[in-house]
């Protein structure tokens, strides 16, 4: 030990040289919002000194340009990259984020513990930080049917692994309020162990709130105004606020970041799709929204680096500074702009002009596969029947996971089965673990699908098939299309014609295939969608449909066991 902090010392002392040295460059300091001129001297994957001048066995000469510490992505579901571990990696590090804490509960709501060894394992010696949240809720509530249920004595076993930060996302924010045992024990097992807890509280507010907070759950990301973010920050809460593919809350939050408000800010995406991050950008694309909503650089850029590594304990990262991490970034061009060139992980270069600079290994991928177990489907399990032309409806509405709980006159036939017509949809969910047989079924307004039907096994979070339509024949072709390729995403047009398929072999959730062969495969499906199914222009036709049956975010929602009031947190009928 001594020996190392010598050698340490000799480094930033300046009398012997670094293993690196990036030289020339101006250090952006996250604590104090400054830029520091001067050379930046790294050994062992640390670094040791800044400022000045230093020099190293290997050395890069930055030109002015600017130098910040590598981004961190508080709140993410990997597996909603359509990708395991390594293809998320593939994506995302070249743009930046170095670090990502990872709640894998939609893998582990179809395989359980073996679900998240996976995630572990393939995510073991990759050029990226990946730290886990053990999954909270497995099922989300108990009103759902997921491929597993872990209590507080199945996660125990991991809850000590060097790479687990925590507990995850806590979703049954209502059982926490009233005390339930069963997510209490959770809640106390990570306590015990002195380690973070997720929150997942939407809306929740006044005494509620106090419940949940003094529970010892740390921070929210479900934030989607002001008033929310305060009274949680007052709570002592920490905000993720997130920017991912359905969910776009910067634009409605930014606002709020004022005083000390910053400090008690960081981001995350919760859930991104790859064509989405190789566009857009990952955390990176989160900063530079921040800027273009009024936010100062600087603070955008804290948020994205020391915030994230404070809310979670991660004292070796987040900042440039003796003794913390060598990830760094060197930018294009001005902060401003926030245009990643360079991206090095541990004082290693990783990434360089958008592209990786080293060949990732590959995962054993059989454990997360055959997940489909499903009862023969047929078209009687398909019919809806209605009690009246009234009919409660879930509706849909851009830019948000929240739906509505409507009350409208639909159309249906002499036998009073419903008839999609307009723009009011059959949904359906469909039981797919345990082959149970179990169908839920509902009627969905502001999709605009027309013409046919979409099926998907991605459905927050337990992983049924969800299928929407205005045609049976589709809607049954479209779901044995999944059940034969394993899962995934499949379109079919009126009469059961197949228009295409997205295989995710992968728990059903996700493919093998490299990022942008996914991303391109899903843009074409999404032309489809768009150009064949009329779905609206402005939704995205996949990432929306696949919360509609996540029973923790309001207000109306549907699972196989039928429609979920989540205001009122048990179901309900569709006949008012």
């Amino acid at each position: 030990m001594i020996d190392s902090v010598l050698a340490d010392v000799e480094v930033a002392s300046g009398r012997m040289p670094a293993d690196m040295a990036l030289r020339g460059g101006r250090i952006l300091d996250v604590f104090t919002g400054a830029l520091i001129p001067g050379d930046l001297a790294v050994r062992a994957g640390r670094i040791v000194g800044l400022g000045g001048e230093y020099h190293g066995l290997v050395e890069r000469d930055l030109d002015n340009r600017i130098v910040v510490p590598g981004l961190i992505d508080t709140h993410v579901h990997i597996e909603s990259s359509l990708q395991g571990p390594g293809g998320f990696v593939g994506l995302t590090l070249p743009r930046g984020t170095t670090t990502v804490i990872a709640d894998p509960h939609e893998i582990a709501n179809v395989r359980g513990m073996a679900g998240i060894r996976w995630i572990l394992e393939a995510s073991e010696g990759l050029p990226q930080s990946i730290f886990l949240m053990l999954p909270s809720c497995v099922p989300a509530t108990r009103f759902e049917d997921s491929g597993a249920e872990l209590t507080a004595s199945d996660l125990e076993a991991l809850i000590n692994h060097p790479r687990v930060l925590g507990l995850g996302e806590v979703m049954d924010y209502p059982m926490v309020a009233a005390g339930g045992r069963v997510v209490m024990e959770k809640i106390a097992m990570t306590r015990l162990v002195s380690k973070r807890i997720d929150g997942h509280c939407p809306g929740m507010n006044g005494s509620d709130l106090a419940a949940y907070a003094v529970a010892g759950i740390e921070t929210d990301h479900e934030c989607t105004g002001i008033g929310e973010m305060s009274e949680k920050l007052r709570m002592g809460m920490r905000i993720l606020i997130r920017e991912g593919t359905a969910a776009r809350n910067i634009a409605a939050l930014i606002g709020g970041i004022g005083g000390g408000a910053e400090r008690r800010c960081a981001f995350c995406t919760d859930d991104k799709l790859p064509g989405d991050i190789l566009t857009e950008g990952h955390i990176d694309f989160n900063v530079r929204e921040a800027i273009r909503h009024g936010l100062e650089p600087v603070k955008a850029v804290r948020m994205a680096t020391l915030n994230g590594a404070e809310a979670f304990g991660l004292e070796d990262r987040g900042a440039l500074c003796p003794n913390r991490r060598a990830d760094m970034l060197v930018l294009k061009g001005e902060l401003e702009d926030f245009s990643v060139d360079m991206v090095y992980q541990g004082g290693r270069l990783v990434a360089e002009g958008g592209k990786l600079t080293l060949d990732l290994p590959q995962s054993d991928n059989r454990s997360v596969q055959d997940t489909m177990r499903i009862s023969k489907l047929n078209s009687r399990g398909l019919e809806l029947k209605l009690q009246s032309k009234r009919a409660r409806v879930i509706s849909l509405a851009g830019g948000s996971l929240i739906t509505g709980n409507l009350v409208l006159e639909v159309a249906v036939d002499e036998g009073g089965l419903f008839v999609a017509a307009s723009d009011l949809l059959k949904l359906a969910v469909v039981e797919r673990h345990k082959a149970s047989g179990r169908i839920g079924l509902g009627i969905l307004k502001g999709y605009g699908l027309s013409g046919g039907a979409i099926a998907s096994s991605i459905a927050h979070d337990s992983h049924n098939l969800i299928c929407v339509g205005d045609d049976d024949a589709a809607m049954l072709a479209a779901l044995h299309a999944l059940e034969e390729s394993g899962g995934g995403i499949s379109l079919a047009v009126t009469g059961g014609r197949i228009l295409d398929v997205l295989p995710l072999p992968l728990g059903g959730l996700m493919s093998d295939e490299e990022g942008g062969v996914i991303a391109g495969k899903l843009s074409r499906l999404t032309d489809l969608a768009h150009g064949k199914l009329g779905v609206r222009a402005e939704l995205d036709p996949f990432m929306p449909l696949s919360f509609l049956s996540l029973p923790v975010i309001p207000n109306l929602k549907l699972t196989a066991n039928g429609l979920f009031d989540v205001q009122a947190f048990d179901f309900t009928s569709i006949n008012p």
